[in-house]
């Protein structure tokens, strides 16, 4: 009769240990066991990094958005004025931005005029998008007041034009110089509206690490801004900051409830929205990709597995003879399996975590291996390739890595349990 044993005892952690340390000549399968190991852990490592390039890539995406934008937008709809014109502009935009910033959850509101006009400096032209704001609300912006590549000195806002870090590279400007922003609407004459022509001196410099931001927008001070775009007494919109940004949606409501019954409301995520949902169907698309790449790794286990129950007939009949019961032997065959998933899901977690800390180094290095221009941040929007670790992602990456390992591991040790120890050992 077989000998009852505890399960997982010692000498049965003691036969998996032998097999898997055995060469080729003494019916062991060293190599394979190499190679399974190796295509977990680069599966496993694989996982890990590409989880965490996305989730760094949103995250910094996100980041960008509501660094450098308002949470919320208030404007007017269209309406008709006493002489027959149609305006969306807001008179009321100080008694308007007071009732919005008495709503729950709001942290600040700031009246804005904005217009698109042709910068240019030096025969340098380029078209740009004017935001007319206050100083005190242009500090509220983090992305833009506290920009880590900033230029120049913001306390002088007032006293003439802010641009952003892609704007000066298209004009070749420099905090100092003049540039001039023309308007197609200008004064209105006798002959119609003329095209109107202000310089300001650049006084700031930002980078708010987008590329299309600091490639077309410009502040201005809010009262030379209405000024300018003929907007004297007025606002075009108000932009509003919110706690909790990410819950956006439920403020809609009240938002329009305070401004009025001609309020509009347009929110972050209404702007990204759609590139956020491709970016969650992408990152759900990449772990089934990445997953079956783990399945595929975990399937070499599989044929070292039944390589090794092949090898290792006759010393499964003699353990068999001598008591070990069905479930002893697939406890050793599952135990040499599972130490293969084990290890190298360890390998993998390490090297995925490695690459997704030392990314800046290793990204430096291998856009200088490609001779640079790896990272086109006109195509990809931010400026260097992110990496955000996450516990959730390794988590995932551990469980589906060993889940698998397991698994796949049971048929091939219960085809060894199974193994009539009589035709194990007929032909020896």
């Amino acid at each position: 009769m077989s000998a009852k044993t505890p399960p997982f005892a010692a000498f049965e952690w003691t036969i998996a240990w032998r097999y898997l340390r055995a060469r080729r000549a003494e019916g062991g399968v060293s190599v394979m066991t190499v190679i399974s190991l190796v295509g977990v852990a680069l599966a496993v490592f694989a996982l890990i990094a590409t989880l965490a390039v996305r989730s760094g890539f949103r995250s910094e995406f996100v980041d960008t958005i509501l660094g450098s934008n308002a949470h919320a937008t208030v404007y007017y709809s269209t309406s008709v004025t006493e002489n027959g014109q149609t305006s969306r502009t807001i008179d009321d935009f100080a008694d308007l931005a007071e009732r919005l910033a008495a709503v729950p959850g709001v942290i600040g509101t700031a009246p804005l005029v904005k217009g698109q006009v042709m910068a240019t400096n030096d025969g340098r032209n380029a078209g740009v998008e004017v935001f007319g704001i206050r100083y005190d609300d242009l500090l509220a912006i983090p992305r833009i007041a506290h920009s880590d590549r900033a230029r120049g000195d913001i306390t002088r806002f007032d006293e003439g034009i802010a641009i952003g870090e892609g704007v000066a590279r298209e004009l070749q400007a420099s905090v100092g110089d003049r540039i001039r922003i023309i308007s197609p609407e200008g004064a209105r004459t006798a002959f119609g509206t003329s095209p109107r022509v202000n310089a300001y001196e650049v006084v700031y410099i930002f980078s708010a690490g987008r590329y299309d931001i600091d490639r077309t927008r410009v502040y201005l001070p809010f009262t030379e801004a209405q000024s300018f775009f003929n907007r004297d007494g007025v606002a075009d919109e108000i932009e509003v900051m919110l706690e909790r940004p990410e819950n956006v949606e439920e403020m809609v409501y009240p938002l329009m409830q305070a401004a009025g019954p001609r309020a509009m409301v347009w929110t972050w995520r209404d702007s990204a929205g759609s590139f956020l949902r491709a970016l969650d169907i992408e990152d759900n698309v990449m772990f089934i990709i990445l997953s079956i790449l783990v399945l595929i790794a975990a399937m070499n286990i599989i044929s070292g597995l039944i390589m090794l129950v092949k090898n290792k007939g006759r010393d499964i009949g003699i353990l068999r003879t001598m008591g070990l019961s069905e479930g002893s032997i697939l406890r050793v065959f599952f135990l040499c399996g599972s130490l293969v998933g084990v290890v190298g899901t360890g390998i993998g977690v390490i090297a995925g975590c490695l690459f997704a800390l030392y990314i800046d180094p290793i990204f430096g290095f291998v856009n200088y291996l490609s001779g640079g221009g790896v990272w086109d941040a006109s195509i990809r929007g931010i400026y260097a390739l992110p990496a955000e670790l996450r516990l959730v992602d390794v988590l995932k990456a551990v469980s589906l890595s060993l889940g698998l390992s397991f698994i796949v591991t049971i048929f091939p040790a219960r085809r060894a349990a199974r193994m009539n120890p009589v035709e194990a050992l007929r032909y020896e």
